[in-house]
């Protein structure tokens, strides 16, 4: 089974599935799905417009939403570039019928009628073979980049640990909680509700992060006390129940007062004494030592892994005096914007390795760039031997070296 995204074109469907959470909703019956072999074009008619295209290098089969071409005077290599341009884009998006983008099909007739770049034969395979050099010294780079960033994860998570670790006499979290844990409540949604209710995805990286998708709407009068739900700056929420064990018991603090609202019932909320940062018992609770009782006390029914209150008041948290917490937190903090602010420029520097490709593609299958020359001079395969061992060690020394003088 095989799928055409926008991002990568034809690709298999497992493939797919295997790095997003998308489930697999083919029908069971495929005697109408379409087949597709090495050398064929194929393209979403629906989303043909957005660049959902391209050559397939598999046999396999297709729903039957998708068209399959198969060029006769083109190398496929050199169509699959062709159609995954954003010229190929614009024009399928002039020749897709349709009131709405939502509805607007590319049907083959008018596939046909989109005029292609179609250079000699021995000037396609150059392209071809051009192309393949620069896309493998293209995604070299970028994967380079974003295994930096899961090293630099990494390396401030040591950092991270190691500050909280021998700050204070282990305690019972009990010991400092002075209300709940609180479960939450999860009434039926309702189109007509007027009463916000938040879903456990607003536990994010240690802070309750409230977006649109995170927002469904129930009945009020099926919530007896709204106020017993209410969330205030310095509470903290946790995650009781998941399907994912290293999910469960991830800590968030509450910024801002979030009064009429309620949480779910996979959720709890703490309450702390005086003379205890929320911000620190955050950090305690998300970090290896403290994980690691989570996940031993842990218990799953039905797939979903689920702790208690007794579970939750009965973890060994470090307890420094308040001014050590917050010096802790201060330097928590640091790491954070740290570990942000490179990320950023990683990602801005993948987001421009990714256009310039886009760039580089369209420049040469239009002829605006001649690289058969340079193509002469290639290898018939790309180098695939490149150190990304070594080029990541000499980036992470300049990253971690920024700033220092």
């Amino acid at each position: 089974m095989l799928s055409v995204t926008i991002s990568r074109g034809v690709i298999p469907q497992a493939e797919l599935l295997s790095s997003t959470s998308k489930k697999d909703s083919s029908n069971v019956d495929k005697s109408k799905y379409k087949l597709v072999g090495p050398g064929d074009v194929v393209y979403n008619k629906m989303r043909a417009w957005q660049g959902a295209a391209g050559g397939s290098n598999y046999r396999g089969i297709v729903s039957p939403a998708y068209i399959v071409m198969s060029p006769r005077e083109a190398l496929a290599e050199y169509m699959h570039h062709v159609v995954r341009t954003p010229q190929f884009a614009k024009e399928a998006e002039r020749w897709s019928y349709g009131i709405t983008s939502d509805q607007w099909s590319l049907r083959p007739e008018h596939f046909k009628m989109i005029r292609f770049p179609l250079p000699p034969a021995e000037e396609q395979a150059a392209i071809v073979k051009y192309l393949a050099h620069a896309n493998t010294r293209i995604d070299k780079a970028i994967a380079a980049k974003r295994r930096l960033m899961v090293l630099l994860d990494e390396q401030a998570g040591f950092r991270r640990a190691s500050l909280l670790e021998g700050v204070g006499q282990e305690q019972r979290l009990a010991n400092v909680i002075w209300e709940g844990p609180t479960n939450g409540i999860s009434p039926e949604v309702s189109e007509s509700g007027s009463l916000r209710s938040l879903s456990i995805s607003v536990v994010r990286d240690g802070v309750v992060d409230v977006r649109a998708s995170d927002i469904k709407y129930v009945e009020r009068a099926k919530v007896r006390d709204v106020k017993k739900y209410a969330l205030r700056a310095g509470d903290i929420l946790l995650v009781r129940g998941n399907g994912n064990l290293k999910l469960v018991g991830r800590a968030a603090r509450v910024v801002d007062d979030l009064p009429d609202q309620i949480y779910p019932d996979l959720l709890m909320r703490i309450r702390l004494r005086s003379g205890i940062d929320s911000r620190f018992i955050v950090a305690a609770l998300n970090s290896p030592t403290v994980r690691e009782q989570i996940e031993a006390a842990s218990r799953t029914a039905v797939g979903t892994y689920k702790l208690s209150g007794a579970d939750v008041r009965g973890l060994r948290v470090p307890i420094p005096n308040l001014d050590a917490q917050r010096g802790i937190v201060q330097e928590l903090e640091s790491i954070d914007a740290d570990v942000a602010r490179v990320a950023a420029r990683l990602r801005r520097e993948v987001f421009l390795l990714e256009e310039f490709r886009t760039r580089l593609v369209a420049d040469v299958v239009t002829g605006q760039v001649d690289v058969r020359m340079i193509a002469a001079s290639l290898t018939d395969a790309p180098d695939q031997d490149t150190d990304l061992n070594s080029m990541l060690d000499d980036d992470l020394e300049d990253v971690l070296g920024e700033g220092e003088e």
